[in-house]
């Protein structure tokens, strides 16, 4: 429970905090306040930021339960995370949350293990108004029988049907194939997730496209699958280095899976990134702290969060709102495990 603390006759006295309390600490009226929480989007950044201020200080809390009766809602989104786990989603669910927080609903969060059977178990929630809508943050298409239900795709790919927030992966992975490229590499492996993740498929094609563009021969020798994992990455590069002529660069698609082939190969002698450059894809936190710090494609995580509760809550307040895809920019940020092009006289 949250109070506020006054003084009454020189000894402490302590009362639940309130809307009026917010507004006094703020400086605002009372219905600034209920407007800053209910559409901040029409409060000015400077008054929010007071009122956000003033509610972190006194620990207010809104009476959900009077507020979700008046309006027949829940005032509650289903967050699907097919990887609870994975450090970039909990980038993006950070941020979810905290946006989710400001516009007055609570997160529920449901760790689908990329089944779609506990996938179904959290859309049953919204068609039975136990949550107003859904942010889907795996790459695959939500099937629903009956009416359409607020849904926004984050982390995603092009081309779903609903509104969504995500990022180009065929253009940022050929990127990362024309920066390897540029560093001189000719042979370029590929360690992808799996094959049927549509993310795999949209970086794979981005590879492909970079390989052809410099007139390099796509082989599936220099491909390895895994599943985005730590471990998978180790074994991944185990296998595409194990040739008579292996790559010199490693594109690992993801943070992860640049993790565990960097640890593979050191382990077997191979200096990164003398011998092997290597290239991760999220920029996760650890990826500036491992040995070698690791160049990578950074994806807006915080800002996909933001965008995806935004465009949720409007569709699922009825407002005007086009449906439409949001595509986020990325960035090569380049560190130690990429290097120059290793010396290779074969």
């Amino acid at each position: 429970m949250s109070y506020i603390h006054f003084y009454l006759d020189g000894k402490p006295w302590q009362t639940m905090a309130s809307i009026k309390d917010v507004a006094r600490l703020a400086g605002v009226s009372v219905a600034t306040v209920s407007r800053a929480i209910a559409i901040p989007e029409k409060v000015s950044e400077k008054t929010l930021k007071k009122v956000n201020d003033a509610v972190a200080l006194s620990g207010y809390r809104p009476n959900l339960l009077a507020r979700n009766f008046r309006s027949s809602r829940s005032f509650c989104i289903v967050v699907m995370v097919p990887d609870i786990t994975n450090p970039f989603f909990s980038q993006v669910i950070k941020a979810i949350e905290d946006r989710a927080q400001q516009r007055g609903y609570a997160v529920l969060l449901g760790d689908t293990r990329d089944q779609n059977s506990r996938e179904q178990e959290y859309v049953h929630r919204v068609e039975t108004r136990l949550a107003d809508g859904l942010i889907q943050l795996r790459p695959n298409e939500i099937h629903v029988d009956g009416d359409p239900l607020p849904i926004v795709y984050a982390c995603g790919c092009e081309n779903v049907p609903n509104c969504s927030v995500t990022i180009d992966n065929t253009l940022a992975a050929k990127k990362v194939v024309d920066y390897l490229v540029s560093l001189g590499h000719t042979r370029i492996g590929c360690l992808t997730g799996l094959r049927e993740n549509p993310h795999s498929m949209e970086r794979l094609a981005g590879y492909r496209q970079a390989l052809e563009a410099a007139g390099l021969e796509y082989s599936e020798q220099y491909v390895s699958e895994g599943d985005f994992t730590l471990g998978s990455g180790q074994d991944a590069a185990k296998k595409i280095m194990c040739q008579a002529k292996p790559p010199t660069a490693l594109f690992c698609m993801s943070d992860q899976m640049a993790m565990g082939a960097i640890q593979a190969l050191q382990a077997q002698g191979v200096q990164i990134p003398q011998q092997v450059s290597i290239v991760g894809f999220d920029n996760i936190a650890y990826a500036e702290f491992w040995h070698p710090t690791i160049t990578t494609v950074s994806q807006p995580a915080e800002e996909m969060g933001k965008r995806a509760v935004d465009m949720l809550v409007s569709i699922i307040e009825g407002k005007e709102f086009t449906h439409e895809s949001k595509i986020l920019p990325t960035q090569l940020i380049v560190r130690d495990s990429s290097g120059a092009a290793p010396k290779d006289p074969a």
